[in-house]
């Protein structure tokens, strides 16, 4: 069996892992002829999937504050029973140093940050310390790191090989950036006060779903009493709202590596090969819908100083209809790069064929952002035929 180069490994292995269809990817495999790594190789670089762990709980003492919880305290236990030296263990809540001191590790709790003590606390004088890797922009994170964002510095990467132990390293870089920016800096920025909004601008309405208003709505009401006319204990609240984070870094987690990682490789060797696609390099082709593209078209570009910049995207939907959709400018949801035609917004079917010239053209969007054709060659000169109106 030919073997690939390895750039051009990832479409093979995203294809597959999205439309489940070997014989698609075997067609498609004509276009990877010469080789260093086999295509059964390549088909199991990039199919990650969650591993289970060992469970047996660790004879550890974790420790953090008692009382009224937040999510960056609850976060950063449920992350450290991720990690095996301190699996399941057990957590001891209390504000007394003496009761915190011969504790394993300690978070959120008792005015030190020091690795090398195992205390992460944040609440300090002078304490600034913030995520560094993966910012976006020149500037740095106006960001401090919570408890979470401590526990995640030191841990995230041992946690989430802990479930992905083949992720490569690129990929674990990858994934450890991206979890921290679509999750854990919200919990940070939420603990330390930073507001989403620069002064002067109200947001128009108000969040209240996130997970660290779900997780201070489990504190126990200053008025709630059970059937008995007991007040709920806090530990046990406090174990509601660790679990729940949990389950949000769990399906956060899953979706960069297991979604997010694989999309991106194929945005990226899309890219790679836009000229086989079309000599102007404006138009990029996926095997097949439905992955996240938007943003690592962005990145990508950057990255390889992709110069002119992609104005369409085309792909296959779920009915197999051949899909022409327009780039976005970068930072706007509505603005195009480049739009269809004005004259073929809002046609569809026999009338759309008589204006375009093309046969198979299904419709275009009255936006002008999107159309559909009914093979791949259709919806190629549609995007060609764009081009040359520009």
């Amino acid at each position: 069996m030919n073997q690939m180069q390895p750039h051009l490994l990832m479409v093979v292995v995203a294809s597959l892992l999205h439309s489940r269809s070997l014989a698609f990817i075997l067609k498609e495999r004509r276009l990877y002829s010469s080789s260093r790594v086999s295509f059964t190789e390549a088909l199991k670089m990039v199919d990650y999937k969650r591993v289970k762990y060992d469970e047996t709980p660790s004879n550890k003492l974790i420790g953090t504050h008692s009382g009224s919880f937040q999510a960056d305290e609850a976060m950063g236990v449920w992350m450290l029973r991720q990690v095996p030296e301190y699996r399941n263990s057990k957590v001891v809540r209390s504000r007394d140093l003496k009761a915190l001191d011969p504790l394993d590790i300690v978070i959120d709790v008792g005015g030190v940050y020091d690795h090398s003590k195992l205390r992460y606390d944040h609440h300090q004088r002078g304490y600034d310390e913030r995520f560094d890797e993966g910012r976006e922009g020149s500037e740095g994170r106006c960001t401090k790191l919570s408890a979470s964002g401590l526990v995640y510095r030191h841990y995230g990467k041992e946690i989430i090989k802990s479930y992905y132990p083949s992720l490569r390293d690129e990929h674990l870089h990858l994934a450890y950036k991206k979890i921290y920016n679509s999750l854990l800096e919200c919990l940070d920025a939420i603990d330390t006060g930073v507001e989403m909004f620069p002064d002067g601008i109200e947001p128009i309405y108000r969040d209240a779903t996130g997970l660290s208003s779900r997780v201070g709505r489990l504190n126990p009401r200053w008025n709630e009493v059970d059937a008995d006319g007991k007040p709920p204990s806090y530990d046990e609240r406090f174990e509601q709202a660790s679990a729940m984070c949990g389950e949000d870094f769990m399906s956060m987690m899953t979706k960069v590596i297991e979604s997010d990682i694989p999309a991106r490789d194929i945005v990226e060797q899309a890219i790679l090969s836009r000229k086989e696609v079309d000599i102007s390099g404006e138009i990029i082709k996926f095997p097949n819908g439905g992955l996240p593209w938007k943003s690592y078209v962005y990145e990508m570009e950057e990255e390889h100083s992709i110069d002119p910049l992609i104005k369409f995207v085309l792909y296959t939907d779920q009915a197999g209809m051949w899909r022409v959709q327009a780039v976005t400018v970068e930072g706007k949801a509505f603005e195009n790069r480049l739009s269809l035609p004005e004259e073929w917004r809002g046609v569809r079917d026999q009338d759309l064929e008589g204006v375009t010239k093309i046969p198979g053209s299904r419709f275009v969007h009255a936006a002008g952002f999107i159309g559909g054709n009914d093979t791949f060659e259709g919806a190629l000169e549609m995007a060609r035929q764009a081009l040359k109106r520009q």
